[in-house]
């Protein structure tokens, strides 16, 4: 099975089209890492324990894809133009209307009939050699449709060498342009690239030759009349024989130098790969490094009595990352309820998270695996309560908590390097903490408290206990709290 075909699919936003099978997502599934999706079903057909996002390359482990139910809800509203009939609609309704009008289908290019509609379109997408595609080159003049099984004998053509030879010397102008700047790349372009153009240069001096030397003789051969041919070649014998020599050997050798020209095509086509591919290992290289210093931060900030004060900097381009999709949420560094504790960190989606997209900030608790898991009490249990503190002297925090379904996986022991995100989707509205001025984000910068409750805290004491000094020692703190309870009791009217 393969995605959702559509008339107007090529109109649709990029982030509905599976990056496998170029179909409208089916089933989507969402990359962690990078944030893009595939259905299902192209996640399947790849058995690689980590997948590469077609996209971006980026890798993702396949314990970090999840299915996407939110995305998919949302995709339900999409405007849909059947690729059969008229027939127009939302995406919720296609399948209905295909199973109704088109259960029966026929490859219009091998005649294979099919009785579903997606055996059907990954036959169409992967599977006949019959069917009628563009040349690769149609953006540089070779708009030939060609069947899929008849796209080397295309190669072979005079017309598509023609538009080879002339998308080559535009690469070539293009190498001659370019330059550029990593120094590492610069190696690469002198020892790779001066070799190809070298070599390009001197195919193109002995084809231009050989197809003046051609183009010469039929002039010469539609402008002298046979008289005057007679005469030349009687007075030029040796000439004609050497130009008749030249002329067959032309012949015979153009077709091999156009074929070696589309090899050279190609060798400048992986050059390019090769250099791409380096400047992406260099990026990769310095997203490890500024992760492998991220971690190093947070060691730095680790707690170990079950509560965390999370800042959040650059809120702003982190918020413009999540509505584009680059990055939907981000995680807190690591904590623990103590030394030998549950290990858990904080996932937060500034653009929300399923039904609470492009609405709320999505807030969520995540259990970690950890050396000591298999001396602790699973399945976790203990209330967990989240605070967006408000940065003014108002101190209008915003405070809210769930308790744990036992009965979920997010709160069973790990068995991978995280359990499923749970908590509170609907966290925050984000019209209001996307105002000028509002007092959650000061300076581009915001702060969220997790703390998990081992205790029974009192729901009431959750506002004394969030608006104390944070400069002061936790045990200090716990002190202040415990007073606040025993003062709380004691003016308590007798029953």
């Amino acid at each position: 099975m393969v995605g959702i075909d559509a008339k107007n699919k090529h109109t649709l936003d990029n982030t509905y089209i599976c990056s496998v099978c170029s179909l409208i997502l089916l089933e989507p599934v969402q990359l962690i890492n990078c944030g893009h999706r595939q259905c299902q079903s192209c996640l399947d057909t790849q058995h690689e324990t980590s997948i590469t996002c077609r996209q971006c390359q980026l890798k993702t482990s396949r314990n970090e894809i999840l299915r996407d139910r939110g995305f998919k809800t949302d995709m339900t509203s999409l405007f849909i133009e059947c690729s059969f009939c008229q027939w127009t609609g939302v995406l919720n309704n296609y399948p209905e209307h295909l199973d109704e009008s088109h259960s029966n289908l026929k490859c219009e290019y091998c005649d294979e009939e099919f009785n579903s509609i997606h055996r059907f379109n990954e036959h169409q997408v992967f599977v006949c050699q019959k069917r009628t595609v563009d040349c690769k080159l149609k953006d540089f003049g070779c708009d030939e449709k060609i069947g899929h099984d008849k796209m080397h004998e295309h190669y072979l053509t005079e017309h598509h060498q023609r538009v080879t030879v002339n998308v080559i010397r535009q690469m070539i102008s293009k190498l001659n342009d370019s330059q550029i700047d990593n120094s590492f790349s610069q190696v690469i372009t002198i020892r790779d690239c001066t070799r190809v153009k070298a070599q390009l240069k001197e195919l193109y001096e002995i084809v231009n030759s050989l197809s003046d030397a051609i183009q010469t003789l039929n002039n010469d051969q539609q402008y002298l009349s046979t008289e005057s041919l007679r005469n030349a070649i009687q007075t030029l014998n040796n000439d004609q024989q050497y130009l008749s020599t030249e002329s067959l050997r032309s012949q015979v050798t153009l077709p091999t130098l156009m074929e070696e020209l589309s090899k050279v095509k190609l060798s400048v086509e992986e050059a390019n790969t090769f250099l791409e591919g380096m400047r992406y290992n260099q990026e990769v290289l310095s997203q490890d490094f500024a992760s492998l210093q991220e971690k190093v931060n947070d060691l730095q900030y680790v707690s170990y009595d079950g509560t965390f004060l999370w800042k959040i900097i650059d809120v702003k381009k982190k918020m413009i990352d999540a509505q584009s999709e680059r990055q939907t949420s981000i995680y807190s560094p690591p904590f623990y309820s103590s030394p030998t504790g549950y290990k858990m960190r904080a996932r937060l989606y500034l653009n929300g998270d399923g039904n609470a997209r492009r609405t709320h900030l999505s807030l969520f608790f995540v259990l970690m695996r950890s050396v000591n898991d298999p001396i602790l009490i699973f399945p976790f249990s203990y209330k967990v309560t989240f605070c967006l503190y408000d940065q003014t002297p108002a101190q209008r925090h915003i405070i809210d908590s769930f308790r744990p379904d036992i009965k979920s996986n997010s709160f069973q022991r790990p068995r991978s390097d995280m359990n499923i995100a749970s908590g509170i989707p609907k966290f925050f509205p984000l019209e209001m903490i996307q105002k000028e001025e509002n007092p959650y984000v000061r300076d581009d910068t915001m702060f969220i408290k997790i703390m998990v409750d081992f205790e029974g805290m009192q729901k009431t004491l959750l506002p004394y206990a969030l608006t104390l000094n944070q400069g002061l020692p936790s045990h200090v703190q716990q002190a202040m709290i415990k007073q606040e309870v025993e003062r709380r009791y004691q003016e308590k009217p007798p029953e």
